[in-house]
């Protein structure tokens, strides 16, 4: 079973992450996961954090010769600002502990839930490990992660819809247009396809930073070339619509997932949303729409995987919102961290990561073996299973 851990604090030395079930044979270098952690530091409404951090990984285990050889792979990726807080933060005794106590909780953050569950009055125990910043390994784990896709030509994509009250329409991603999407939504500052869109969010950003205010919004994330029968519906657990929402619901600020056109789906008539199946002999069996995200009865159905996430705004304001003092049990304003205004365009990249996650493996659980060549036979066979039996000739 595909799976990895991540640990480390915001502050702390670095964060360290393991990736256990990745087969033997994958391509892996440094400067690709590097150039993953680069993206998730762009979009524009980024706090001073970026400033300071340039990450960076560092493989210790699992590959070899620029392969992985079947090995539980560890990782690194320190934290520059550590050097600013070893007195607070060290692991032995720091000198400077209760410099940063945090005893405002921040109304919409972990701070004040946590701190009860872990009996820790000092909330920096809580939000250090809640902070955003632990989403730099969960990137550099998808980059791998991708690395195994792209080897059966699954590709992972996604785009800014929204932020705040500004709203674009979707790009309809598929096969023939993926390249000229991935160049549009890579140069922007929103990761947005729409330039109109995008000039009205930047305005926006501008406006809450000005405002002392934060924004959220919405992104879209899929995966192309994924085949069908990934998944299952004979148990709620193996569906892999709800696997999905689950490691989108795990992104820090997310607050809700749509598979598909879930949302709009809800209000239709039902000849308004499901997508009509044809058959020719050229493209075998095939739909014109894909409203159901590529997935019905928890299995994938051969068109493009897409699934939305809504996010809340950052917690962090700069006018602080009205807490309570702990130590001294009195109405103040939340502590302040330094933060963003909106990280929705990063978000998306660490939706990427963990829709990757979720795609490898379901595919991983389908065809796996110890070896890419072992996973490839296999794959082999059952793309000739599909074409000869069920007339499915788009793989």
């Amino acid at each position: 079973m595909l799976r990895f851990l991540t640990s480390g604090e915001s502050h702390g030395k670095g964060l360290i992450g393991i990736i256990e079930g990745m087969p033997a044979g994958i391509s892996v270098n440094e400067e690709y996961v590097n150039r993953e952690l680069q993206r998730r530091q762009k979009g524009y409404g980024r706090g001073g954090r970026m400033a300071v951090e340039s990450d960076t990984i560092e493989i210790f285990s699992g590959v070899r010769n620029g392969r992985t050889i079947g090995s539980p792979i560890g990782f690194l990726i320190r934290n520059k600002d550590y050097q600013n807080w070893r007195d607070v933060m060290a692991v032995g005794e720091c000198d400077r502990a209760g410099d940063k106590e945090v005893r405002r909780p921040r109304p919409g953050h972990a701070d004040l839930p946590g701190g009860i569950k872990y009996n820790q009055p000092d909330m920096r125990n809580i939000l250090e490990r809640a902070s955003a910043r632990e989403t730099a390994a969960r990137v550099a784990a998808g980059a791998i992660i991708k690395k195994l896709l792209d080897n059966f030509d699954i590709h992972i994509y996604s785009q800014v819809l929204s932020i705040g009250e500004v709203a674009v329409a979707p790009y309809e991603v598929n096969e023939q247009n993926l390249d000229v999407f991935c160049d549009i939504v890579e140069s922007s500052p929103i990761r947005c396809a729409d330039i109109d869109g995008e000039a009205e969010m930047i305005k926006l950003i501008e406006k809450a930073r000005k405002d002392g205010e934060s924004l959220g919004g919405v992104f879209e994330v899929g995966a192309v070339g994924v085949p069908p029968g990934l998944g299952s519906h004979v148990s709620w657990d193996r569906k892999l619509d709800a696997q999905i929402a689950g490691l989108l619901m795990s992104i820090p600020a997310i607050k809700a997932v749509e598979i598909g056109d879930g949302v709009m789906n809800a209000s239709r008539p039902g000849s308004e949303v499901h997508d009509e199946i044809y058959y020719g002999e050229e493209q075998g069996i095939y739909r014109k729409t894909n409203r159901a995200g590529g997935l019905e009865g928890g299995i994938t159905n051969g068109e493009t995987v897409w699934a939305r996430a809504y996010m809340k705004p950052i917690p962090t304001l700069y006018k602080p919102l009205t807490s309570v003092n702990t130590l001294l049990w009195q109405q103040e304003k939340a502590d302040v961290e330094r933060s963003d205004i909106c990280a929705v365009p990063a978000a998306a990249v660490v939706g990427e990561a963990m829709f990757a996650f979720g795609i490898a493996r379901a595919f991983l659980e389908k065809l796996g073996g110890d070896s890419v060549d072992e996973i490839e036979k296999a794959y082999c066979s059952y793309k000739d299973y599909m074409k000869r039996v069920w007339k499915w000739e788009r793989i």
